[in-house]
């Protein structure tokens, strides 16, 4: 029988193809069942098989994925007015505007009432500020009265001292001494008188009255020297003592507190000093909240600052219920909340998501096609700018079996025409063969985690193992292990397959048959 080559069936066709294929294995199962009993049938039938003849010829291997175009150089603005605001007025977008006109105006009452408080509380704080400070130059002054006061009582109770012990002791004990020698020589003279007044009296020179005067005179003398005596050793043992213990006590008691004095001067100006530090960290709060607040009332009018295109950030953003609500006046909004992208204008780029699959296929600088679903017939070149390093996490969460990484293709050349948010389809150029052999991915299998393809010899099909590199989802480039005009077997047998992931071409477990090699 003269086997035709095969054509590609269309899009349409496939499921017809896979019932007959599917037909025909259940038909072979049936009848090795009848006639096992008999000794035995050929399991690798070719009739009825489809085939494909190992073909040389170019070969692209690539990477297509469907995108957005975005901006390479885009501000983002946001809205940094703390809480939630409502939106006042609201430059329209696709509005083209120059750097410094008015974007958004946010609703700032409440911060003006805020400001007015706070304004309050600033002044209050200023007062008590102004008087702390002046409250430290009163108790440093009253504090340097109160020792300088201190020091001269203290002073003054040493010098007494002093002088007591070098001046005024000395000086009593002198006069003491003095009044008992002037008493002597008193007593001594009246003595004298008195023994000459009874020689007299006995000689009938005086009489009894004059010899009883000079007796009175003399005894007044004995008693004058008795005090003065008496006085000395008065002086010398308990005035003196006394007087001296009473002036050093003073001298101690003054000291004592003149040093009462300074530890409570020093104590009262380090504590107006502390009220001042306090006072004035209070002070600079309330004017630093002030100007935050002035800082926030500024931000409430958000002006462009560069010029570009106004793009809403709602317009590219969705969730997994679908698209935000879309950004109007009267609109609330919270804080660090996207609000408008001004994109640069001329500096395109296309963001695209590329399957974990096709990870080992792509790489920075590889160039890529680009076409635009909006300018049809139009073919921009582009490359590989960067690959995400982590899946995108919002495919992740919507799909925990999905992992996509989002990849930058910097547009090259003329971007006329482009604009932000236009669908795209990036086609990823990641090998060009001018000749390579090659067969449809279905007809590649693996044994035992090894690529292999059943070839046709003779009657029956044959397993052989190939070496394989890339593939394009459709074709697969063989490396070594088949010759041009083989024919293989595009529906390898189901039992020659391993468990998912070692049985598997590169199209049914999200590979390339032979792990990406090229």
């Amino acid at each position: 029988m003269k086997e035709a080559k095969p054509t590609r069936a269309p899009r349409g066709g496939y499921k017809t193809v896979l019932v007959l294929i599917l037909a025909l294995v259940a038909a072979g199962a049936l009848l090795w069942g009848l006639l096992s009993t008999g000794g035995g049938s050929e399991r690798n039938n070719p009739q009825g098989k489809a085939t494909f003849k190992v073909e040389q010829g170019p070969l692209a291997i690539s990477v297509a994925q469907s995108g957005t175009i975005q901006s390479m150089n885009q501000v983002v603005i946001k809205n940094e007015v703390e809480g939630r605001t409502t939106i006042l007025y609201l430059v329209r977008e696709g509005t083209r505007v120059e750097k410094g006109d008015l974007l958004i105006e946010l609703d700032a009452s409440r911060l003006q009432d805020d400001m007015i408080d706070q304004q309050i509380r600033m002044m209050n704080s200023e007062a008590a500020f102004i008087r702390a400070r002046e409250n430290l130059e009163v108790v440093r002054n009253q504090a340097q009265s109160e020792t300088e006061r201190a020091e001269l009582d203290a002073q003054f109770a040493a010098e007494d001292l002093k002088k007591y012990v070098e001046g005024d002791f000395p000086k009593d004990l002198m006069a003491a001494e003095a009044r008992i020698t002037i008493s002597r020589e008193e007593l001594r003279r009246a003595e004298e008188k008195l023994e000459w007044s009874r020689v007299l009296f006995e000689e009938k020179y005086i009489s009894q009255t004059e010899l009883q005067a000079d007796e009175l005179a003399a005894q007044r003398a004995q008693l004058d020297l008795d005090l003065a005596l008496a006085e000395l050793e008065l002086l010398q043992n308990f005035t003196y003592r006394r007087k001296l213990d009473e002036l050093r006590s003073q001298e101690h008691q003054t000291a004592m507190a003149l040093e009462r004095v300074r530890r409570k001067a020093a104590a009262d100006v380090i504590q107006a000093e502390a009220e001042l530090r306090a006072r004035d960290s209070e002070y600079q709060r309330e004017q630093m909240r002030l100007k935050k607040i002035e800082e926030q009332i500024a931000k409430t009018r958000i002006h462009a600052p560069n010029a570009g295109l106004v793009v809403y950030a709602t317009s590219t953003q969705a969730t997994f219920r679908g698209n935000v609500e879309p950004l109007a006046e009267g609109q609330e909004v919270r804080e660090r909340q996207e609000l408008i992208y001004l994109p640069a204008p001329g500096s395109v780029k296309a963001e695209i998501k590329v399957h974990e699959s096709n990870l080992d296929k792509v790489a920075v600088g590889m160039p890529v096609r680009i076409t635009v679903n909006a300018l049809p017939g139009r073919v921009f070149e582009g490359r590989v700018a960067n690959i995400a390093p982590l899946p995108d996490a919002v495919s992740v969460w919507l799909n925990p079996d999905l992992k996509v990484y989002n990849t930058d293709i910097e547009i090259l050349g003329n971007a006329e025409g482009l604009r932000t948010g236009m669908s795209c389809r990036a086609e990823i150029l990641v090998a060009d063969y001018d000749e390579a052999l090659y067969v449809p991915v279905q007809a590649v299998t693996r044994i035992d985690g090894v690529p292999t393809v059943y070839v046709r010899k003779g009657g029956q099909f044959a397993p052989r193992t190939v070496d394989v590199g890339l593939d394009n989802n459709r074709m697969v480039h063989i490396l070594d292990g088949l010759a041009v005009g083989e024919s293989v077997l595009l529906t390898p047998p189901l039992e020659s397959s391993r468990p998912r992931g070692a049985g598997q071409t590169g199209s049914q477990a999200g590979q390339p048959p032979g792990g990406g090699r090229g």
